[in-house]
């Protein structure tokens, strides 16, 4: 369910913002990642969140996280995986635009976008 929320920080709000534009997220998006990566803080005590970083980018096995960890790692990881990066909204569109990409149609058939097989 979506609410709205005042937030006083201006500073905190400037620096979500940016956060989220490199990270790919909306502003809310960010907000709501810091949110919940505080109260994984605040409920299973001090972890390190570089370990965290390094599980992300695939230089440390997910097995060596604590539980505290793997909650924040668990987070993060849906966040990434739930948008596309910049490059793949481009990859898809230049895909697109060939007219040889697959996909679904509004049936739900799988059916390619090429003219000749329409």
């Amino acid at each position: 369910m979506s609410q709205s929320l005042k937030l006083a920080d201006d500073k905190l709000v400037d620096d979500a913002r940016i956060e989220a534009e490199i990270r790919s997220r909306s502003l809310s998006g960010q907000i709501t990642h810091w949110a919940r990566i505080g109260r994984a803080i605040e409920r299973y005590g001090i972890f390190d969140h570089g370990r965290i970083s390094r599980a992300l980018a695939g230089e440390l096995e997910t097995t060596a996280l604590s539980a505290e960890e793997k909650a924040v790692w668990s987070d993060r990881f849906l966040a990434k995986m739930s948008e596309p990066r910049p490059e793949e909204e481009v990859f898809f569109s230049e895909m697109h635009n060939t007219e040889k990409a697959v996909g679904l149609d509004a049936s739900g058939h799988i059916g390619r976008t090429d003219a000749e097989l329409k």
